[in-house]
This record gives C-alpha cells, sequence and structure tokens, in this order.
C-alpha cells in the first residue's frame, strides 16, 4: 500500500549572499509588501479623490513608527529575554567596535503585529490632522495595503523556521529542524504552518476588503470607517484561532509554549479588537440610520 508522504521544509532564511552583503528573505518580502502596498493605497487613494502622493509622504513616518511599534511592544512582553546576562549585542556591521541594548537589535528577530499597528495608527493620525484629511477615509484607504502585506509578511516565518503551531500529521505538515524546536517538541518533525494559515487568512480578507471598497461610494451602508473597523473583525478572528496553535506566544502571567497558568497576549488583544469593530459599526449604522430619519422627518 503507497502512502504519500507529504510536507512543507524552508530552504532557509538567506535568498542571496554575496559574501559582503546578505538578503534575508524577510528582509526582501517586507520591502516587495511596502512597494504593492505603496502602488496599492495610490490606486484607492485616487478612488476617493485624495491625492495618491500623500501616501508617499507618510510612508517613512508609516514604516518607522511601525517598526519601533512592532519592536516595543514584542520587547515589553517579552523582557525575561533582555533584563539578563545577554543585555548587550555586539553590531557586527561595525565589527564589534562597540555594543548596543540587545533590545534594539530589531535584525536578530523579535517583533509583533499588534504593536506595528498601534505605532503606525499614531503616525496616521498625526499626517491625518496635520494635512487636515478624513481619518476614517485615509485608514480605509491604506487598510487593504496592510492586510496584503500581512499576508506576504508571514511567510517570512517560513524562511525562518519560526511561529509555527503545535505538532501535527497532517500532509500540509511543517517540517521545523531540531535547532528551532521547543524543548516541550524536540522529539516531534513535524509542525502546524501557522504562517500559511493566517498568510491564506489575510489574502481573503484582501480580497474583501476591496470588494468592499468598490462599493463603498455606491451604498451609504459602507460609510467611511467601516473597512477599517471590518479589517478588525475578520483580521481578529482569524488571528484568534491561528494564535491558539502557535508555540510562540507573548503570553502574560505565564510561558510558552501554552501561557500555562496565564492568557497568551495575541488572543486578548483580538478580542478587544473584534469587540472595538463591532462597536464601531453599530455607530457607523446608528449614524447613517439618524441621518436617514432626519433628511425624511
Amino acid at each position: 500500500m503507497l502512502i504519500l508522504q507529504a510536507f512543507i521544509q524552508s530552504p532557509g532564511e538567506t535568498f542571496l549572499n554575496l559574501g559582503f552583503i546578505t538578503i534575508r528573505w524577510y528582509g526582501l518580502l517586507i520591502s516587495v509588501s511596502v512597494l504593492i502596498g505603496l502602488f496599492v493605497s495610490k490606486k484607492l487613494a485616487k478612488a476617493r479623490n485624495i491625492n495618491p502622493e500623500y501616501i508617499s509622504e507618510i510612508l517613512p513616518s508609516l514604516i518607522i513608527s511601525s517598526i519601533i511599534g512592532a519592536r516595543a511592544y514584542y520587547v515589553i512582553f517579552e523582557w525575561r529575554q533582555y533584563s539578563g546576562e545577554n543585555f548587550f549585542t555586539s553590531f557586527e556591521l561595525l565589527n564589534n567596535i562597540f555594543q548596543i541594548p540587545s533590545f534594539l537589535a530589531v535584525w536578530e528577530g523579535g517583533i509583533a503585529i499588534h504593536g506595528g499597528l498601534i505605532g503606525g495608527l499614531i503616525s496616521i493620525i498625526y499626517f491625518c490632522k496635520s494635512k487636515k484629511i478624513n481619518l476614517k477615509t485615509f485608514i480605509d484607504i491604506l487598510i487593504p495595503s496592510i492586510i496584503l502585506g500581512q499576508s506576504i509578511g508571514r511567510w517570512g516565518n517560513f524562511f525562518n523556521n519560526e511561529a509555527f503551531g503545535v505538532p501535527t500529521n497532517l500532509p500540509w505538515k511543517l517540517f521545523i529542524p531540531i535547532q528551532n524546536r521547543p524543548l516541550e517538541f524536540i522529539n516531534y518533525e513535524f509542525f502546524h504552518p501557522t504562517f500559511l494559515y493566517e498568510s491564506l487568512w489575510n489574502l481573503l480578507i484582501f480580497i474583501v476588503l476591496i470588494i468592499t471598497f468598490n462599493k463603498q461610494n455606491k451604498t451609504d451602508f459602507f460609510r467611511p470607517g467601516f473597512i477599517s473597523f471590518l479589517y478588525l473583525i475578520s483580521y481578529s478572528f482569524g488571528r484568534f484561532w491561528i494564535e491558539g496553535l502557535r508555540t510562540d506566544p507573548l503570553c502574560i502571567g505565564g510561558l510558552p509554549p501554552f501561557c500555562d497558568g496565564g492568557i497568551r497576549m495575541a488572543q486578548f488583544i483580538s478580542i478587544f479588537l473584534f469587540s472595538s469593530g463591532l462597536i464601531g459599526i453599530f455607530f457607523l449604522r446608528l449614524r447613517t440610520y439618524s441621518g436617514k430619519n432626519r433628511k425624511n422627518g
């Protein structure tokens, strides 16, 4: 009896090594997602009669604030990694002339999307106030590119052999090298490819948001802000159950991989954002209903 043994395996984190410079898949994917996002957001801005050049103007500060937020969020909830003997890390590009605090070494890994969203939102709010742009409309323009970027960026976890789920023997199981496995699962070879689950889920959300965006001017149901709230609901719904499979959660009151005695931070935030999205849509619909009543009155 022939049994098909199928599994997924990362080719490694390096895309190109020229000796004097190394290009890693994660960095390449982030760069590609930024360029695609820039293109998509400019198209959406033009459709809403907003100057597409605003997207280019906000991009540098949006990237910087998102990276700072993503790193700060991760470090706060993983401070146990940065408060011991390895507090400092060498900066190899300068031949170890000096050392810097390891919590600033973002190139060594450790970022969280929820922190990136917080940092990015702060940048967007400031930009919209300075340019006198409607905040809800502008966020609606950016959100589809953000979720598409999340979909593309998740493949960086695949190449880095990280952010995978608990052991499984499903046909699409992911092989993880022994050096990347948690001690609790050191004898297991195959794990849930949670990067793939989230990437596909985010791609589906992108498609739904674009369809909604195209209908936004044709009906009062999709008022400015609706796309942003729909993103919060749909992304948080998927992230909640995918996070439950992962072996590297950020925990409150517990430790990975199960956060025993505590809670998974991403699940807690997902519940909060999901609820915020529902409340936001409720008030948008309430305003639409009230507006129609005033017109009819």
